[in-house]
This record gives structure tokens, sequence and C-alpha cells, in this order.
């Protein structure tokens, strides 16, 4: 199995990510990963920072002549605006003098509880790591991730379902290449013209008014096979892992699977995705993917879907009502530069830790040290299903 940690601050001089349990053998392209943390970078409604950054991913261990070599991978992102605070985020305790700390704490941010936690003076020292902008080499890993589930033809999308009040129809039955293409031209990831316009209009309304907004993105998986997590204990089981994955993301409050909470309001007859075979490809096929392509914790077989629900932002230009931590006396949150609405970027992370879960899930069952062995494993496997 894989494991990985990410290291850094928002405006430290760079991000780092370390993983390890990569087998060997895999074809590693940066200018993938690169492609990923552009696609993060997108989206309407950000703000200046995006505008300052061009995130690169340099490996620095792990991958040589464009292999992976089964030791630890070491990812960096450098942080170009680090340059405008070398000496507000310096190690050295002679700078101290050169910050100014922030005492009002923001709702909706670790900003109070992270500093009564840590005991700290400084909110400074919270936002920086509890930052979004850790996410940036998550989607790093996500991005190392798929590059193992792409040999076996497994695909992983992420997009935006809902922004605000607004919500998007995604065409039913549509191909994922053609749902990829669509999103990835829109401005807000959604594959809905019509509300496209809508969510801007209504990004644009919250702009004027120093409000920030929310959404639902959903991510799917085509290509998994069947019985990947286990129902045997419960923190091996394939959904659990995604949502903890996913509720681990800034911002995030809800997870779903296929119906989601849908599903309380109807009977099981209309829940249940009753089960079929096919005799030319010996395969149990499902009549429906009401369950979102997981059953007792593994995967079905079925296309996996699944949404995360993302709170509003909570830098806000007209700050709420606050107290600060050094006077006690009445305030408002901090401003920090930040976002309108991220929720575009937000479907690009979501995506990389589905594909950086899946990936583990694979490896778990497919194990091997290098991609000859796994590919064994796994072709063994698809016939022992095959000939069940």
């Amino acid at each position: 199995m894989m494991r990985f940690l990410t290291a850094g601050e928002s405006h430290g001089p760079q991000l780092v990510a370390v993983v390890e349990g990569m087998p060997a053998g895999f074809q590693i392209d940066p200018a993938k990963i690169n492609h990923d943390l552009a696609r993060r970078q997108k989206g309407y409604g950000r703000g200046g920072r995006m505008a300052i950054e061009r995130d690169e991913v340099r490996i620095v261990s792990g991958v040589r002549f464009g292999q992976s070599m089964g030791s630890p991978i070491t990812m960096v992102i450098e942080n170009l605006d680090y340059k405008n605070w070398g000496k507000r985020m310096s190690i050295d305790p002679r700078d101290r003098g050169e910050a100014r700390p922030v005492t009002r704490p923001r709702p909706g941010h670790a900003d109070l509880a992270g500093v009564l936690k840590y005991n700290l003076g400084d909110i400074r020292d919270v936002l920086e790591r509890a930052s979004a902008r850790e996410t940036t080499a998550r989607v790093a890993v996500g991005g190392l991730a798929r590059q193992i589930l792409e040999p076996f033809g497994i695909d992983v999308l992420g997009y935006v379902v809902s922004i605000g009040s607004v919500r998007a129809k995604t065409p039913e039955g549509i191909a994922p290449q053609e749902l990829r293409r669509i999103t990835e031209q829109s401005q807000v990831r959604v594959a809905d013209a019509a509300a496209e316009c809508a969510i801007i209009e209504e990004i644009d309304a919250c702009k004027q008014t120093g409000d920030t907004l929310g959404g639902v993105v959903e991510v799917t998986a085509n290509g998994l096979p069947v019985g990947l997590g286990s129902y045997v204990q419960w923190d091996r089981k394939l959904d659990a892992r995604l949502a903890f994955a996913l509720l681990s993301l800034q911002a995030a409050k809800g997870v779903e699977f296929g119906m989601g909470f849908e599903a309380a309001a109807v009977r099981g007859s209309q829940l249940h995705d009753e089960i079929g075979y096919d005799a030319a490809t010996r395969h149990f096929t499902r009549l429906s993917n009401n369950s979102g392509g997981t059953e007792g914790g593994m995967s079905t077989g079925e296309p996996l879907r699944v949404r995360v629900a993302f709170k509003p932002l909570s830098t806000l230009m007209q700050p709420l009502h606050s107290v600060d931590i050094k006077t006690k006396a009445e305030a408002v949150g901090a401003i920090e530069r930040s976002d309108v609405c991220a929720i575009p970027a937000a479907a690009v992370i979501a995506e990389a830790v589905v594909a950086y879960e899946l990936a583990n899930s694979f490896l778990e069952k497919f194990g091997g040290d290098s991609l000859v062995e796994i590919r064994r494993n796994y072709q063994g496997y698809l016939e022992q299903v095959r000939a069940f």
C-alpha cells in the first residue's frame, strides 16, 4: 500500500509531497501532473493568487529515466509568491519584527480552534498550513496515482454539479471522454451551458457584495474491477476510505455515493441495483447503478459515482463578527487574499483524492513490487472472476 505526507505553508518557499509505496516500473510523466496542477488553478471566481503562481512539479527522488524505482517519490512545487513573503515567513527569529500578527479569527476557518489548540499568539501560524493551498501538493499526489491506474484502463474525472443555488444538468448516458471535453471547456467545469451563465452571474453578484459561494462536485471512475476494498473490517471499506479522504479536504462538509441521501426517501425495491449475467462476456451485470459503484464497502465493477459538498470560503471581503484574540474586544474577521468561488478547482482536487484512494486500494488488491507483477496478479484475478 501507498502512503503520503505533504508539507509546506501557503506563503512558504515550497510545497512538498513524499509518496511511499509506489511500485517500480511505472512510467512517470511530470507533464501529466503539471496538467492537473494547471487545471486546479483555473475556474471563474478565483482570486489574485492564481495570477501569481504557475504551479509545476519537480520530482527530486524515486524516478529515474522516466520510471518509478520503488523508492519514495518526492515532489516539490515552488511558491512563486514567497518572494513577497520571505521576511514575514522567515525561519530566522531576528525577522520576527517584519510580520504583523493576525489576531482576528475568521468564522468558518481553522483560525480560532487552531490557536487555542496549539497555544499560538499569531493566527498566521494556523492559517498558513490550514490554507487550501495545501491541496496543490495533493493534486500532485493524485496526478502520480493516476499513472498507476492508467495502464489498467481506469479513468477518474471530476466536475461540478452545482454552485450556490444553481444546479447544472449532466447529460444522461454521456461518454466519459465527452463529459471531460465539455466540462474542461467550461469556465465553471459544468456540462450545462445555461447553468454556466447563471453560475457566473451569481459569482459576479457575490463579488460585488464581498461574499463567497460553495457548491457540489461529482467524481466518477470508470473501468474499476469488482472487489476493491473489503467488507471484513471497517477501515478496509472502499467507500469509507473515499469519504474519509474527501472530507479531509478544506471546506468539505458532506459526501454521498450514488443516490446518496435520496436513498433514504425511497423503498428498497426502487433503490437496489438488480443483477444480471452476460454469458457472452462471462460477467455479472447491474441493471442500474443507484449504489454509485459500491456495495458492502467494495467496488461492484460499475462506475464509481461520489459527490462532495463544499461550504463557501470563510474569507469574506465584508467580514463577519469576531473577537480579537489579544484584546478580547469585538472585531471583524481578518481579510486574507481569497477566491469568491473555488468550486471548479475543488472538482480537480476531489478527482485527485479519489484517484489516490483508488490506486491505493488497487495496489492492496493486486499488490506487487513492480508493474509486471501487478499486471500478472490483475490478469489472473480477471480470469478468476470470468470463470466463477
